[in-house]
């Protein structure tokens, strides 16, 4: 038999990131289900704003995911106000562009503090409570990045290749606790991380909305699964993909243009969010000002 959607309505679920993108849509998502929402973000002012209109269930916590006190405070303010926290979205991210030898090291030690060690350090703080209780649900915000390597994004694919991995690990070590696992990798969203970015010519690779990972993060919880792609068919790319040997895989994403879609983009668009990227961890200082590769002319 089939098994039984869960029913979300009641849960508390965590959500680091939410006051803007991804993030804020999935909480829009979750709370339509009956469930209460922990908006976690290092700019309390626009968690605060989110909250505040996302109404009575939502509530807003500073969150560094890159601080253990913080993240810890986090989840215990969640589950004071909200009751025992039963999902946790790892959604923090940051994706500065720009050719790797030119990437400074605080840049690269930012990302992967933020995209590795901020899932690392929610699932060590959540996944003890979760067990403890018998069930739970951890789902960590990957990127079909993590699974091809981009020109222009180097650090950031090994990142959310460092997420999918990671995620397989501990989901083998939760067997028989209760506890489930997912992994959701979409393709480029479109939210202020994705600015700029060029488009492929292949349409399942192309930038969607971040509506449609929200509603697939509501669907792996009610269904639980482990490794989800946004949009779904990218799983049959994925398969068929791997049965290519590394040299024709590299051609069609030359010929589909899927290597541009990280290496020529629109600076200009992008300016504000790098900006905001580059001081997105209190203690590191704020990374230079990258050179950014540029699309080459009549392209």
């Amino acid at each position: 038999m089939p098994k039984q959607p869960r029913i979300l309505a009641g849960e508390t679920a965590a959500i680091t990131g939410a006051a803007r993108g991804i993030g804020r849509v999935t909480a829009e998502a979750l709370l339509r289900q009956g469930m209460r929402v922990a908006i976690g973000d290092l700019d309390l002012d626009a968690a605060l704003q989110t909250a505040s209109e996302l109404g009575p269930s939502a509530v807003a916590v500073a969150l560094d995911v890159t601080d253990r006190p913080s993240f810890y405070e986090f989840l215990n303010i969640a589950e004071e106000q909200l009751g025992p926290v039963d999902v946790l979205v790892n959604n923090a991210g940051i994706m500065p562009i720009g050719p790797f030898l030119e990437e400074d090291d605080a840049t690269a030690q930012r990302v992967l503090d933020i995209n590795v060690h901020g899932v690392i350090l929610g699932m060590k703080l959540a996944l003890p409570r979760m067990i403890g209780r018998g069930s739970g649900h951890v789902v960590n915000i990957a990127s079909q990045a993590g699974k091809y390597g981009f020109p222009g994004g180097a650090t950031y694919c090994a990142s959310k290749a460092a997420v999918i991995n990671l995620s397989r690990a501990v989901r083998k070590e939760m067997r028989g606790t209760g506890v489930e696992i997912s992994v959701i990798s979409p393709v480029a969203v479109n939210t202020e991380l994705g600015l700029g970015l060029s488009e492929p010519r292949q349409r399942q690779f192309r930038k969607i909305e971040p509506q449609q990972v929200a509603d697939a993060i509501v669907e792996t919880l009610r269904v639980p699964r482990f490794d989800v792609h946004v949009p779904k068919q990218l799983g049959i790319s994925e398969r068929v993909a791997a049965l290519l040997p590394i040299a024709v895989q590299d051609g069609l994403s030359r010929v589909s243009k899927a290597d541009a879609v990280l290496s020529q983009v629109d600076t200009a668009a992008r300016a504000g969010y790098e900006l905001r990227a580059s001081r997105s961890e209190p203690s590191l200082p704020a990374a230079p000002e990258q050179p950014q590769i540029t699309a080459a002319a009549g392209e």
